[in-house]
């Protein structure tokens, strides 16, 4: 009987260690996904931007206005071409908390230029559809100036 507690006891920790491995990848994953999409962002990637929000998305900008993927793809055409550098983008203090196929990321977004630097708290909801993941939610607010 004791080798059967121990059989069953070795298949429950080998089943919990898989599903942190499974989180551990998935959080890098998404952490992957955010820098690449980052660095698209700088310099207008429309095909990374198109990868990195789903069809459903709901986006609310720093300046209050909600509108959703195709509204913001739209205003891509308007933006600095492809290539041509106005901001660059990065993420500190980033967290990801996963539940299932669902991920909540919440990090400080960091835009710089040559001559400026601005800080926004970002937070987003991704959704592991198709063994991909997107944003089907996301949240900005414009921070003051570090002083």
């Amino acid at each position: 009987m004791s080798g059967l507690v121990k059989f069953i006891g070795m298949g429950l920790f080998l089943i919990a260690l898989s599903a942190t491995a499974e989180e551990s990848s998935d959080a890098e994953h998404i952490e992957n996904l955010l820098n690449q999409f980052l660095a698209g962002a700088t310099v207008n990637d429309v095909k990374m931007h198109d990868r990195f929000w789903a069809e459903d998305l709901i986006y609310t900008s720093s300046s209050g206005k909600r509108f959703g993927k195709a509204t913001l793809m739209a205003s891509l055409s308007s933006a600095p071409a492809a290539g041509e550098q106005r901001m660059r983008y990065t993420a500190e203090e980033l967290q990801i908390k996963l539940f299932d196929d669902v991920a909540i990321i919440a990090f400080r977004l960091v835009g710089e230029s040559a001559s400026q630097r601005h800080y926004y708290l970002n937070s987003g909801t991704l959704v592991k559809r198709d063994n991909q993941w997107r944003v089907v939610n996301w949240q900005a607010t414009h921070m003051k100036p570090e002083q």
